[in-house]
């Protein structure tokens, strides 16, 4: 918490760019402090693929879920990939809390 404000780290695939907007939007009405990706891998932000930039990125969104009160998953169709479900895994390891965009998922 900072403050009275719960802060929620975005997780899922880059390929749902505008459910993760949604998202952002709807927590942060809701009163919430939203870290979400930096770029969108799979919807266009073609520098992801750089040599050592997605392992950047990877490690940086665990930093992100170690800032974070609890982890908000956009799963949009349910879907959960490889680097999704590790931080989810890495979530629940560290003590947070894991919510689901929808609840097909984990």
């Amino acid at each position: 918490m900072v403050g009275k404000y719960r802060v929620v780290t975005l997780c899922g695939s880059t390929r749902f760019k505008d459910a993760f907007m949604e998202v952002q939007k709807r927590l942060t009405l809701e009163g919430n402090i939203v870290i979400s990706v930096g770029l969108f891998g799979h919807s266009g932000d073609d520098e992801v693929w750089k040599e050592n930039v997605k392992e950047m990125l990877d490690d940086m969104h665990k930093r992100k879920i170690d800032m974070a009160d609890e982890i908000f998953v956009v799963n949009v169709g349910g879907y959960v990939g490889s680097s999704t479900r590790s931080e989810i895994e890495y979530a629940l390891a560290h003590g947070k809390s894991v919510r689901y965009l929808e609840q097909s998922g984990e």
